[in-house]
């Protein structure tokens, strides 16, 4: 009898380390995995992740936790996109380009000088686009959950392009998609579809003179030491798109999908452009700075582009798949809206 107090205070310690360890059981957090192409440092989508990792884990209290992979350790873009389309990865964040993989649609946002200038275009896609976007994602089983940006796409070549007949019989690299071989082609330029990698080798041969990219690339790259004049057009401007499988966010409980809206809130697409952008100034004055030159154009310069390409936008639409019709619609309504 006098081993009884012994004997329930063990039972009881037990009890409560049962019982703590069950606690902690339940308490254990959800990570996600999400991918990403930017380097791994020294750029501010690096940041904006990081950013967002720290966010995601103070406002679940440690209930979800992301691990970024960047600089294309899970795949390209091409290739991840397609696999969070489809569970594999959890989430990332993507070029408009790659996003248009799996919503053939989106591509219509990068459309050369459709958006009249980055003020437009930032208030097309946060106010009357959004729900669009949302919707045209879930029904790929995609949760897309806002807008980021890639940077400014303008021509990099050999001499300035400041008008349309500049790039009359000029080779031109390209990525492989419609929308850049309409534009090119248009203009009479002869259209060179070439990889990332091959650029560089085909303006030293002179199989190339012009490219579109963004000075994100193009200067760590190397692209400019080849390439060295930069005409600033805004032929458009890259958004990037952040996306988890539906299936994921299906599985997160209220309070952490609660926590993770609280966190992305916090990190609103004007934000994130605006330092995506103050970079991109940072990376030209490098290029200004290592010998490049900057050909900066005025408005009604960039006008006169948009007037010439305006009767390509409909074969462009027709060409782009998914829904492109009704999406292209409600681009046309939300550029009305957005310049009353």
């Amino acid at each position: 009898m006098k081993n009884r107090p012994i004997l329930s205070a063990l039972s009881l310690a037990t009890a409560l380390t049962l019982a703590h360890g069950a606690a902690l059981a339940q308490a254990k957090s959800t990570e996600l995995r999400y991918t990403s192409g930017a380097p791994p440092k020294g750029n501010p989508w690096v940041t904006q992740v990081e950013r967002l990792v720290k966010e995601v884990d103070e406002e679940s209290q440690g209930a979800l936790k992301i691990s970024p992979f960047f600089a294309s350790q899970l795949g390209s873009e091409q290739d991840t996109v397609q696999q969070v389309a489809r569970g594999r990865i959890d989430m990332g964040g993507f070029s408009a380009g790659s996003a248009a993989l799996v919503v053939p649609e989106v591509a219509l946002l990068l459309m050369p000088f459709y958006f009249r200038n980055v003020e437009e275009m930032d208030c097309v896609l946060d106010g009357p686009m959004l729900k669009p976007v949302t919707d045209a994602f879930a029904k790929k089983g995609i949760k897309f959950f806002g807008f980021g940006d890639v940077g400014s796409i303008e021509f990099f070549g050999t001499k300035p392009f400041v008008a349309p007949a500049d790039l009359n019989g000029i080779k031109a690299a390209i990525y492989a998609n419609k929308t850049q071989a309409l534009f090119f082609s248009s203009f009479g330029a002869n259209v060179n579809p070439l990889g990332l990698p091959e650029w560089i080798p085909a303006f030293q041969t002179g199989m190339v003179e012009v490219v579109m990219t963004p000075i994100t690339f193009a200067l760590p790259s190397g692209l400019t030491k080849v390439a060295p004049v930069a005409t600033r057009l805004g032929l458009y401007d890259s958004p990037a798109i952040n996306l988890m499988n539906m299936g994921t966010w299906n599985k997160l409980s209220k309070e952490q999908q609660a926590a993770f809206d609280r966190a992305t809130a916090k990190n609103p697409a004007p934000l994130l452009r605006k330092e995506v952008r103050g970079f991109e100034n940072v990376l030209y004055g490098m290029h200004e700075k290592a010998g490049g030159k900057i050909v900066t154009v005025a408005q009604e310069q960039r006008d006169a582009w948009r007037k010439a390409l305006e009767p390509v936008y409909p074969q462009i639409v027709k060409e782009t798949g998914g829904d492109a019709a009704g999406f292209y619609a409600a681009m046309e309504a939300g550029r009305k809206a957005c310049t009353k």
